[in-house]
């Protein structure tokens, strides 16, 4: 396995998102999702896809193997919580979206972990 960057796991998180209201995923429903070019998504899905985060069908259907569905949930579960506890806080709920995405790729899983007992308890 690859070590993912910032941008890998935001692309994991998307297809997980975009699984969730469409039958198949495609990379073009992902670029859409994320605002990229053909391009750039086209690059990235190569790479989840030799990293082993991603199965892609001759038909051109993504789907997530056992280790980018992991990764995908872990960001997609900090990104919600993150974001609720931000607006819990006050924070307006457009702030909070874009703080909660830039935080939820660099806290620690012990940190996470403490926010979200701590909220949540």
């Amino acid at each position: 396995m690859m070590a993912l960057l910032e941008s890998g796991e935001m692309y994991l998180e998307t297809i997980l998102i975009v699984s969730k209201s469409k039958p198949f995923v495609r990379a073009i429903d992902v670029g859409e999702h994320m605002g990229y070019s053909k391009p750039s998504v086209s690059r990235a899905m190569g790479l989840l896809k030799n990293g082993g985060y991603i199965l892609v069908s001759p038909e051109g259907h993504i789907t997530l193997t056992q280790a980018g569905r992991e990764v995908a949930e872990t960001i997609y579960e900090r990104h919600t919580v993150l974001t609720k506890i931000l607006e819990d806080l006050g924070v307006d709920p457009e702030t909070a979206v874009e703080d909660a995405c830039k935080m939820e790729h660099y806290i620690s899983d012990k940190s996470f972990q403490a926010l979200k007992r701590h909220f949540e308890g």
